[in-house]
């Protein structure tokens, strides 16, 4: 029988604690223990790009990964790419609303954090190296095209606040 192991992590700017189970992934703790339900989980498998998080600044498919990986790191979801007590949103989420580069918007949040990563590794990207880098996130809807202008969009607008930067 396996014991619970404790975790402490930061999670969109706040200390976290709690005890997690050795088998227990990040999607998991974000969405069931910590009621963060915009990580979305589909394929359980890294393909699809729905659960997509930040760790460290890093984009990561969070289904896969066990939370208690996440010790001692800093995890953005998309509730933490904009600034939840003002309201405001990211120069990414912003694009995502100004192109309605989404439809049904299950995949969104995990396109809304990859973009944001990119963002903060390439700030000005070409239309290729967008399309690139969001090659792990699938749209079943095919919103790619405003997806891709709305993230060369917030290239042009700037980089994201630093919410979920390195």
């Amino acid at each position: 029988m396996s014991s619970d192991i404790d975790l402490e992590f930061e999670v969109n700017r706040r200390p976290i604690r709690l005890d997690v189970r050795p088998n227990e992934t990040l999607a998991a703790v974000l969405r069931n223990r910590l009621a963060l339900t915009g990580t979305k989980v589909s394929c359980d498998a890294q393909v699809c790009g729905t659960c997509t998080v930040l760790v460290d600044g890093r984009p990561v498919s969070s289904c896969t990964f066990l939370a208690a990986d996440a010790r001692g790191r800093r995890v953005t979801s998309v509730e933490g790419l904009g600034d939840a007590e003002t309201g405001h949103l990211s120069h990414v989420q912003q694009a995502f609303v100004e192109r309605a580069a989404f439809q049904c918007g299950y995949c969104t949040p995990g396109f809304l954090v990859s973009a944001t990563a990119l963002l903060a590794e390439v700030p000005h990207p070409t239309r290729e190296q967008v399309v690139e880098y969001l090659e792990g996130n699938i749209c079943r809807c095919t919103g790619y095209e405003a997806i891709v202008s709305a993230v060369l969009d917030a290239a042009r607008v700037g980089t994201d606040d630093g919410a979920a930067t390195p």
